[in-house]
């Protein structure tokens, strides 16, 4: 955790910036720790702990701008990091584009706590949590004359972060963060040896779950058995809520202001237009108490607010942050997005399956990328095919293709099943007449 005597040497650290050239200055103070257990077959394999922390410091010099970074926080060495970086700025080109927020934008505090960080997080032993990884391998160990290995894992983490701006912004934030997993490799014919894992995450370690994580994780591998390829076509996709995300992704990236003055983003003039179907409803919702991502103020301390993104398909929010918002003559929002809820629907998976005739659910992605400029993606999947409103059996080694755009615009139904414990509550979706390749 950051000390009260660290937060003095940042306050110190930007008084002497701006007192040797600098006309603005923004620091960012932090501090990170975290452990991981990881056990092959019930037997520990490896360990891992990890600290980190030190200051980040962005200098506003006579029209230039320059960004460092040091672990050294003692003050003389601090003060010699400093003169050298403000050095180092003066011999950069002008960039008139580079200031601080208006104040006015800054978050001034006030509001009740978002419950990101668990109190109790020191209070945890090392064979606490050793007993917890080796539980969820137990329940799966032995289970099946098929399985190759099991590995089962706990980890956990804390981060502070501390942010300056000599314009008058001051703030902090903390978070913890639980999580126990489970990969199971089982054999299947010839040399294949499909594997599968499940995962349980928390903000807090008293809401973990801890149960049927290797369990799930042996019942995914062994369904995998088996699996091939289905003719090439035009098909319906049904994208499991853990899956979701990388459909979501390019969209996402597409609506920073990086992107878009740099001409890489396929929603580029598009604000006010339709980029989906009616069904995308996209909202920021960055006040969401106990939810991940949830936040009051930005990387550069700007006050975070609800907004929505999308609204039945049309476009109505960028993420723009100061430098890019001046760059492109457009008014500033915040620079990046916190808690994404994606509107559900009504019906759970085995609902939306039961209308689909022929398609594929799809609960993984195996590779594949996506152009930002344009949109053309082309992912390869794993997962289920679908006949008569039924998984049958798996496929895999085939691929998807098309566009974003397209492919929002085929959304056909939307699930009631996000996955809480992610930054993104994004539940099952169903695409209509998505190209996939495979015989």
């Amino acid at each position: 955790m950051i000390t009260q005597e660290n937060k003095t040497l940042a306050h110190w650290a930007m008084d002497f910036a701006r007192a040797n050239g600098c006309q603005a200055v923004r620091l960012a103070l932090y501090s990170n720790e975290s452990s991981s257990f990881e056990l092959l077959d019930g037997n520990m394999d490896r360990l891992q702990q990890a600290a980190e922390s030190g200051l980040g410091i962005s200098l506003f010099v006579d029209g230039r701008f320059g960004t460092y970074s040091t672990n050294r926080l003692r003050r003389d060495e601090l003060a010699t990091f400093i003169e050298n970086g403000i050095a180092s700025t003066r011999c950069l080109s002008p960039d008139p584009a580079r200031a601080l927020p208006d104040p006015s934008r800054y978050y001034r505090g006030g509001l009740p706590d978002l419950e990101q960080c668990d109190a109790h997080y020191y209070d945890i032993l090392p064979d606490e949590k050793v007993a917890l990884a080796r539980t969820v391998a137990e329940e799966a160990l032995g289970r099946d004359g098929r399985i190759v290995s099991v590995a089962s894992s706990y980890s956990d983490g804390v981060s502070t972060i501390y942010r300056l701006s000599s314009n008058g912004f001051e703030g902090e934030m903390s978070a913890t963060w639980f999580s126990l997993s489970a990969n199971v490799s089982v054999r299947d014919q010839g040399d294949a040896r499909p594997s599968e894992f499940w995962y349980e995450t928390s903000l807090h370690y008293g809401s973990l779950t801890r149960t049927g994580i290797g369990a799930t994780a042996l019942a995914r591998a062994l369904r995998k058995l088996g699996q091939r390829k289905v003719p090439t076509g035009r098909y319906t996709l049904v994208v499991d809520a853990y899956s979701t995300g990388r459909l979501l992704a390019p969209l996402v990236n597409a609506l920073y202001g990086s992107a878009l003055q740099q001409k890489d983003s396929f929603l580029l003039g598009r604000m006010g237009q339709a980029i989906g179907s009616s069904l995308l409803t996209l909202r920021d919702e960055p006040h969401l108490v106990g939810a991940r991502g949830a936040r009051y103020f930005d990387n550069e301390g700007v006050a975070t607010q609800p907004r929505m993104v999308v609204d039945g398909g049309v476009l109505r929010h960028y993420y723009i942050d100061t430098y890019n918002a001046r760059k492109l003559g457009m008014e500033p929002t915040v620079a990046s997005p916190s808690q994404l809820v994606l509107a559900p629907g009504v019906k759970g998976q085995d609902e939306l399956l039961a209308d689909v005739g022929r398609g594929i659910l799809v609960t993984g992605f195996n590779g594949g990328n996506c152009n930002s400029a344009t949109g053309d993606f082309s992912y390869g999947i794993e997962g289920f095919y679908i006949e008569d409103g039924k998984p049958t059996f798996p496929v895999s080694e085939m691929n998807i293709t098309g566009n974003m755009l397209g492919l929002w615009a085929s959304l056909a139904a939307v699930g009631s099943d996000p996955v809480r414990s992610s930054a993104w509550h994004v539940p099952s979706l169903v695409f209509e007449g998505v190209d996939c390749s495979g015989l």
